[in-house]
């Protein structure tokens, strides 16, 4: 399938990832497959900002709202139901458009996972332990001793991962960002990365306005309606802990939303160190022209001919 492209759009958390993915799903003619593992869970419509309606009808999207936050799903199941997906689009479209902040679950598809052991029983009870005894900012400390590359861009605020990496650490003695820097399989479809950049003030005054207008739509609200859920793993992101923390009486309210700004820009901020690292994403600017975007088709164009 090498005449087949994936057109992967990448960038920080409030960028504009999905307008872009859009436009170029409608100039192709395709589809869209989100990578955002936020996105996947319907109860959280509001605090990952995912696709409104208006978006969704604009194009076909995969992978957004198709589970609940009761369901596990891991980032292998995620690796194979994605490529079983592209498989599909691929037999109708030449290009198909990959888009979301996952670095993760962008990697997995582009180009999949190694082949790492599985979690070790009693590791695993022991970092339980340390969770419970200590708390999460323990476990932090842990993983960024052990491994202050993979730190960077980890998800902090999400137990399980760093369970995970500190556990293979453990195991087998290598960093966890060692072990997932290599490609484990080629792909059979191109892959064309693109990025949105913006100045730093610039992108963080976009994610601050972002979480007041989430406020605004109601996520104090969603968050309250899945009180019964918070000890979920879907639920431990930016956005829903600060505001569980409101609700259990620990902070006021203004504490709890400048808490998610300033989480916010944290991940975006871990976000554009993993993005800075590759060399292969073309990027357009924020508020690029319809003359930069003519520029990028040609770009594609141009990498899909190669």
């Amino acid at each position: 399938m090498k005449n087949k492209n994936l057109i992967s759009v990448v960038g920080p958390t409030g960028i504009g990832k999905t307008k872009l993915a859009i436009e170029l799903a409608k100039h192709f003619k395709t589809e869209i497959i989100s990578c955002d593992s936020r996105q996947f869970f319907k109860e959280m419509k509001i605090g990952t900002a995912s696709p409104s309606e208006q978006e969704l009808a604009e194009a076909k999207h995969h992978f957004i709202g198709n589970l609940s936050v009761e369901e596990y799903y891991s980032i292998g199941q995620y690796e194979t139901d994605a490529l079983r997906k592209l498989d599909e689009l691929f037999e109708k479209h030449d290009f198909v458009i990959l888009v979301g902040g996952s670095m993760m679950y962008e990697k997995t598809v582009i180009e999949g996972l190694n082949d790492l052991p599985e979690a070790s029983e009693g590791n695993q009870k022991k970092l339980q332990e340390i969770l419970q005894t200590e708390g999460i900012e323990k476990l932090q400390e842990i993983l960024k001793d052990l491994d202050p590359e993979y730190f960077e861009i980890v998800d902090f605020h999400n137990y399980r991962r760093l369970l995970r990496a500190i556990d293979i650490i453990w195991q087998t003695g290598k960093k966890y960002s060692e072990q997932i820097a290599v490609s484990q399989d080629s792909r059979n479809f191109k892959i064309i990365r693109i990025g949105i950049e913006a100045p730093r003030e610039e992108l963080y005054d976009r994610i601050n306005r972002r979480v007041d207008l989430m406020i605004e739509n109601g996520l104090l609200e969603e968050v309250k309606s899945l009180g019964k859920f918070k000890d979920s793993t879907a639920l431990k992101t930016v956005g829903y802990t600060e505001l569980f923390k409101y609700l259990d009486g620990e902070w006021d309210l203004d504490f709890a939303v400048s808490e998610i700004k300033k989480n916010s820009r944290r991940y975006a901020k871990r976000q554009l160190t993993w993005y800075r690292k590759a060399d292969n994403i073309y990027y357009l600017s924020l508020g690029y022209s319809e003359k930069d975007f003519c520029s990028l088709l040609e770009y594609i164009h141009q990498k899909s001919n190669e």
